[in-house]
């Protein structure tokens, strides 16, 4: 699962994010088949192919998850080896999260809810247990999901209108999945609120755990291997889980515990970890543990080239938000980001976004001058770095969440993007 920069609604509040990515592509060659001769050619008519499936039907947000859960639960092809009669299968549930930032909110986490209980009550084959790291090293089921917004052709661009739910339930000890489910949600009675977490979260970047967890979901079907980049990281991630909800619950050293117990294991270094470090020490007031925190989350974002720092700007502005309690960590991030990227001797092209309210024209005036002001406070924090650097504003039309609400849930879609460019 960018951090970002831009217009804000009628809250009054603008976020920016500061983003460097590089992207590689590639494509394959075409091998032409020499013709085959006219004698042999078959004189019967070939089938007609099968048309593709008709993807599920948008539905009531409600019908949607139970429809997606009964197919998951109905069609899971349990193992039978090594399994004595009538024993429960053990289910973790990994926190459900956003298909497309890997963010928890208040939707994903009452759906996870919702499936545990649906379990317990009316499919006595699981045994539901905590996502506990000592849970996971026991290798059970682990039932994972991602809740995505999409636009009425079902893809992740432009205006989202309704949300793809997708569920998958997948064995720890043959490392493949036994069921999927799959539904479509209006957005009516969604509350896509991050969690404290993710919304307190300074910044945001690639993932590898994150994104093995999405590919584990998405794509792919019963019988399919789970992606290796999840596998190797569930049991680091699930002492990140516990420490996001030592977090939510206001429990700091505890949560700090957890996080420092991740980075310690052999595939704790996740960008999770990283803020979870310097939210911890910043709520417990320790000041010079969360700057050094925050450089580690720079040098990560840096080195998966792409960072996105959250910014709070006045409506229309290019200021920063007057409120000491939002704006107080601003100078130690931009002096950090300053720091690090000029060490680095790289180019960047600094683009700003914008959600979609708003005249298009304004948006990406607005989202030019956004990354003109932090391209300037970045070049007063690191001598050289001003002709390093080149500011571009594209307003809307690169939004990652796209629900227009301009609050915490579409944050990321009021971005600056740093990508690395040629000097």
């Amino acid at each position: 699962m960018t951090t970002v920069f831009r217009k804000t609604g009628a809250a009054g509040v603008c976020l920016a994010a500061l983003c460097l990515s590089l992207l590689v592509t590639g494509c394959d060659s075409l091998q032409e088949k020499p013709a085959t001769p006219a004698a042999t050619i078959p004189t019967t008519t070939p089938a007609a192919s099968t048309p593709p499936a008709s993807p599920p039907p948008i539905q009531a947000y409600d019908k949607a998850v139970l429809s997606a859960a009964t197919a998951l639960f109905k069609n899971a092809r349990l193992p039978a080896e090594g399994m004595p009669a009538q024993a429960k299968y053990p289910v973790v549930i990994d926190p459900l999260i956003d298909g497309m930032t890997g963010a928890q909110s208040v939707a994903t986490q009452a759906m996870g809810v919702r499936l545990a209980n649906m379990m317990r009550e009316q499919y006595p084959q699981f045994d539901v247990k905590a996502f506990s790291a000592a849970n996971v090293a026991k290798s059970p089921l682990v039932l994972i999901g991602t809740f995505t917004g999409v636009n009425a052709e079902r893809k992740t661009a432009g205006p989202r209108s309704a949300y793809r739910i997708c569920l998958a339930l997948a064995d720890l000890r043959s490392g493949k999945l036994l069921s999927k489910g799959l539904a479509f949600a209006l957005p009516d009675g969604v509350d896509p609120t991050p969690l404290a977490f993710f919304r307190d979260a300074p910044a945001w970047s690639e993932d590898p755990a994150t994104e093995g967890y999405i590919k584990t979901c998405q794509g792919t079907k019963a019988g399919d291997p789970i992606n290796p980049l999840y596998l190797d990281r569930i049991l680091a991630a699930s002492v990140v889980a516990e420490g996001i909800e030592a977090y939510e619950a206001g429990r700091y050293r505890e949560a700090l515990d957890f996080y420092t117990s991740a980075l310690a294991m052999p595939s704790g270094d996740q960008f999770r970890v990283h803020n979870g470090i310097y939210l911890a020490n910043w709520k417990l007031g320790r000041r010079q543990p969360a700057e050094a925190a925050f450089a580690k989350v720079v040098d990560y974002g840096l080195k998966h080239q792409r960072l996105a720092v959250k910014f709070l700007f006045r409506p229309g502005s290019t200021a920063f938000m007057a409120n000491p309690a939002l704006s107080a960590p601003y100078p130690g991030w931009l002096k950090a980001i300053a720091k690090q990227t000029g060490e680095s001797s790289k180019c960047l092209e600094i683009t700003g976004h914008t959600s979609p309210t708003g005249p298009e024209p304004l948006n990406e005036r607005l989202s030019l001058l956004r990354a003109e002001a932090i391209k300037s406070r970045l070049a007063q924090n690191s001598s050289g770095l001003e002709k390093r650097m080149i500011a571009n504003g594209v307003g809307s039309r690169q939004t990652m969440v796209g629900n227009g609400r301009d609050d915490a849930s579409d944050a990321l879609d009021r971005r600056v993007e740093f990508k690395v460019i040629g000097c």
